[in-house]
């Protein structure tokens, strides 16, 4: 898409997308809940019609048919097929909390996040910790703490961990280049909030002690129901490790968009894992998870609109100091012109605390120029800021990433008493700020 010309108005429907996502759950819950298909849509046609009146019918199919075909439609298998085949693994028995078992646990879910995705790892954790704290007076703590770890950080090492790293993955970023990049900001991050959530648990544990009755009683083995999933994790990875390494000339040409063999491969591949995953796993186990697909026909609703309206935003941002949004190129470059990684770890990281980061991510990956090949050998500081700042800052508030709210209202209805929205940036700001300003200083000057 040619942007020459295009003024910063093209941006409004991506803003005001990305503004009714942040504040219509907090202000209008009901509303949202009904209608942010319908609001997701609306914000697509805000930009659609006017670039079609404007430039165009094919202009417009064109930029509509490649969104889907070349970034939505792969993301959104990946996160089905990760979603799936989580929600098909249910760990039983009763655990007794304690701040040894809870750092054990939170480690186990941050190491599982990049494999199965923080929204995977997050569903699979969440219910054996809260079923072990169940006899705890002061719990609400540990969520947090799962929120921060498993919810965020843990998925920072590769492309299945969090949807900006696939995102990333999509335009051409190698599969192990972020691991190889982050592991140490990763593990500082990680390694300090174990620590930190053990003191915390430890004074609560031993100022509460439990209550005289535990609600979920002895009854069953720790173990597995659904084992086929982990096959079938297996085969994600698998699928997800061959469309980036495997190089094929073969590309099939839809409606003026490119469809790589690899990819197609891929998703027919993820597609087929999700069916068998429906089929084999028992009824039984998705009752036990509460599997529902509501989560993911939120996700796949919004994103629709995102990747349809970030489009100008992109073709924008890749004009540069020159282009409308040059303010914003502007404050994340030195003045030498080369980019500053602390800037962008921090523009990226402000953004994804309130707005969705996987969009976010998009955004200064373009910034910074929206070549992945640049990006990860000239510029590999400023990718990994990047990456790090969607990743990680995604904790700072409950509307920062995906998997953030789903573990709010699955604690609250497990009878947690969760810290209001403002309440958890309390917790976030006291603990996570002070983490990410050391970090700054340590891996992105």
């Amino acid at each position: 898409m040619n942007a020459a010309g295009m003024s910063a108005a093209w941006g409004i429907p991506f803003a005001g997308l990305l503004l009714s996502i942040a504040l219509c759950p907090l202000l209008a819950p009901r509303f949202w809940h009904h209608h942010f298909g319908k609001l997701s849509a609306a914000w697509s046609l805000a930009f659609l019609v006017p670039f079609a009146a404007l430039f165009g019918l094919d202009a417009a199919g064109h930029s509509l048919v490649h969104a889907l075909l070349a970034e939505y439609l792969p993301f959104i298998i990946l996160l089905t097929a990760l979603y799936t085949v989580a929600g098909g693994i249910f760990i039983r028995g009763n655990l007794h909390g304690s701040p040894r078992l809870n750092v054990a646990l939170l480690a186990i879910g941050a190491a599982l996040a990049s494999v199965m995705g923080t929204t995977g790892a997050s569903m699979l954790m969440l219910r054996p910790l809260l079923r072990a704290n169940d006899n705890r007076v002061h719990k609400a703590h540990v969520v947090v703490f799962f929120i921060f770890i498993v919810s965020n950080a843990g998925g920072a090492l590769t492309p299945l961990g969090d949807p900006p790293l696939f995102l990333g993955f999509l335009q051409g970023v190698d599969f192990f280049w972020t691991v190889g990049h982050l592991w140490q900001p990763t593990l500082f991050l990680i390694g300090v909030l174990l620590v930190l959530c053990f003191a915390i648990d430890s004074h609560y544990y031993a100022k509460e002690g439990v209550l005289p009755v535990d609600p979920t009683p002895d009854t069953q083995r720790i173990g597995f129901d659904g084992m086929v999933n982990f096959a079938l994790l297996g085969a994600v990875v698998g699928l997800v490790l061959l469309s980036g390494m495997w190089k094929s000339p073969v590309v099939f040409h839809v409606a003026g968009a490119d469809v790589g063999l690899p990819g197609l491969v891929r998703d027919v591949g993820l597609l087929l894992v999700t069916a068998v995953s429906l089929l084999c796993t028992p009824a039984k186990v998705h009752a036990d998870n509460q599997f529902s697909w509501a989560p993911m026909q939120e996700v796949a609703k919004l994103f629709a609109g995102i990747f349809l309206t970030i489009i100008p935003v992109i073709a924008l941002l890749r004009e540069g100091v020159n282009g409308p949004f040059g303010g914003v190129v502007a404050a994340v470059t030195r003045p030498d012109g080369s980019p500053d990684p602390a800037m962008y770890f921090w523009a990226t990281g402000l953004l994804s605390s309130f707005l969705d980061n996987a969009p976010t991510y998009l955004v200064f990956f373009n910034t910074a120029g929206g070549d992945a090949q640049t990006l990860m050998t000239t510029l590999a500081p400023t990718l990994a800021a990047v990456s790090a700042g969607a990743v990680f800052m995604g904790a700072n508030s409950y509307i920062g990433n995906a998997p953030n709210m789903m573990v709010k209202a699955i604690a609250e209805e497990r009878g947690v008493a969760m810290p209001s929205f403002f309440g958890y940036m309390a917790w976030s700001c006291a603990v996570l700020v002070p983490l990410f300003v050391v970090m700054t200083f340590i891996w992105f000057t």
